[in-house]
């Protein structure tokens, strides 16, 4: 349960889910439900049964047969998108204009051209893109040792997220729908050098291997400039064993933090400080972080961010950000050259 910070809003945020898809079911609501400042008051589903059966699930008052019906509901102050990335900016655009602030599924759209019509939206609304691995404690402490020196000059961040799906029927493998492994993982690892090095990437290059049969990119490998000697570079596939890490090298040390993505909810999560004693890392230190859920943690600071009117750092700017380097990631792997961002 998330804890009540001293001298913030106490009134909650009733929260709306759009669509039953299991990464809200299973992981996400659940964490609102969690959030001290948060409240799921309903959940909509093209499917009136789906809904039925999801709010009875999981303890949700009002249940909604369309996703217009959901965004039109007065009550609602907050939307979150789990919708298919093809229709993330679309109902994100419809319920920021009912009103809504929106919490939005990563990749926030398909192109960096489909995430400026978010600019549309109506300014004194919230839309933020839902990278729940920004709020979690993990993450702050490693910019915390990028920041103060403790690495030394960190110029240097490498990463690797992957899984194995080859579901012909699963939305991660249909590219008309944003599948494939850079808009389903490979923006991670993105963030994660945005993130850390805070400012954006100035060219990326892109090796990527597609899956014959659905055509999706199953494997790439990006290196990403980032000026001043600072590079990120990255392998993510959706057709590997499942595996994830995220190493930054400085002069004087690297911090490795072990499950960078998928934090288990509710558990200590270990960062990794090797100052290079031995080849073998044996001698490296290492800090536990205290259990959280990065889910509760991010609808938290959403919900404070909406009660105290006080806009977080990631709004719809930083999300056309993001998928500018995706665009030029695709631009790199058609052109086999390295692309300015």
């Amino acid at each position: 349960m998330a804890k009540q910070a001293v001298g913030v809003a106490t009134r909650k945020i009733n929260w709306g889910i759009l669509s039953t898809a299991n990464i809200g079911l299973e992981k996400v609501i659940p964490a609102i439900q969690n959030s001290a400042s948060s409240n799921v008051l309903g959940i909509a589903s093209r499917s009136v049964e789906r809904a039925t059966q999801a709010a009875r699930d999981l303890g949700i008052q009002k249940t909604y047969a369309s996703y217009e019906a959901l965004i039109a509901d007065p009550e609602i102050d907050a939307i979150y998108n789990p919708l298919p990335n093809d229709m993330h900016v679309d109902w994100t655009i419809a319920a920021a204009k009912a009103g809504k602030h929106v919490l939005c599924e990563k990749p926030i759209g398909l192109s960096a051209q489909d995430a400026e019509r978010l600019r549309s939206c109506p300014k004194d609304v919230m839309v933020t893109e839902a990278f729940m691995v920004r709020y979690h404690p993990q993450w702050l402490r490693l910019r915390e040792m990028v920041r103060s020196g403790e690495l030394g000059q960190v110029r240097a961040i490498q990463a690797a997220f992957s899984y194995f799906n080859d579901d012909k029927n699963n939305i991660r493998n249909r590219p008309e729908n944003g599948g494939g492994a850079m808009m389903d993982i490979g923006c991670y690892p993105i963030t994660a050098g945005r993130f850390l090095f805070e400012t954006e990437p100035l060219r990326v290059t892109a090796l990527i291997e597609r899956d014959p049969q659905f055509k999706t990119d199953r494997t790439a490998s990006v290196v990403a400039d980032f000026g001043g000697g600072r590079q990120l570079s990255f392998v993510v596939s959706t057709q590997l064993c499942p595996y994830q890490t995220l190493n930054v090298f400085g002069t004087k040390a690297r911090a490795e933090v072990m499950i960078p993505y998928n934090a288990p909810a509710g558990e200590e999560t270990i960062v990794i400080v090797d100052h290079g004693e031995s080849f073998d890392g044996s001698m490296a230190g290492c800090e536990v972080i205290p259990p959280c859920d990065q889910y509760t943690e991010q609808a938290e600071q959403f919900a404070q961010a909406i009660l105290t009117q006080t806009p977080l750092p990631y709004g719809i700017e930083d999300s056309i950000a993001s998928m500018r380097v995706l665009d030029a990631i695709f631009a790199s792997e058609a052109q086999q050259k390295w692309v300015n961002v």
